[in-house]
């Protein structure tokens, strides 16, 4: 179980890196159209959209790190009144009902991606991104969240310890 938890937290580690690594580009893009528009009166033509899925690829990519350091927003009206058991109890729902509708999130894009690589289908600027791209970051960001909370899951269920603690102090 603990190698479980360690594997699929290196995997949301991973993830995030890569989510950093797109927010990286995308001012690395920003930059270099500000110097094309300012010194060069021309354009990449193409910011808008690829700041669009960089944003798509950073939000979703870190989606199961920040589970798993606790950072995602909760509401704790319950929760705050629940201890021990009843707790876990609660916990282990919401995590199920969570897999659920995320397995659903992900069926419908594995079926987008799926069309798209078949159909061939671009974006319609004059980049021509194959449409599968983007929405394949999302659908792997989607993945990657599941596991994190299956992971959660499961230590609600055995009452084993997360691999690291939850953030408290608002820092990443």
């Amino acid at each position: 179980m603990r190698r479980f938890q360690t594997i699929v937290f290196a995997i949301s580690r991973l993830a995030a890196a890569v989510a950093a690594l797109a927010l990286v580009l995308m001012v690395g893009h920003i930059l270099y159209e500000i110097v094309l528009r300012y010194f060069f009166a021309t354009s990449t033509f193409v910011l808008d959209e690829f700041v669009g899925y960089g944003v798509a690829a950073c939000t979703f990519m870190a989606l199961g790190y920040s589970l798993e350091h606790g950072n995602l927003i909760r509401v704790n009206l319950l929760l705050a009144r629940l201890d021990g058991v009843g707790r876990r109890v609660v916990e282990a729902g919401c995590a199920a009902l969570t897999l659920g509708l995320t397995s659903i999130f992900i069926w419908f894009f594995w079926i987008r991606v799926a069309r798209n690589v078949a159909r061939g289908t671009t974006s319609s600027s004059i980049a021509a991104v194959p449409m599968w791209i983007p929405e394949g970051f999302v659908l792997l960001g989607l993945c990657v969240f599941w596991l994190q909370v299956l992971a959660y899951l499961l230590r609600q269920i055995f009452d084993t310890p997360p691999p690291v603690e939850p953030d408290t102090t608002g820092h990443i």
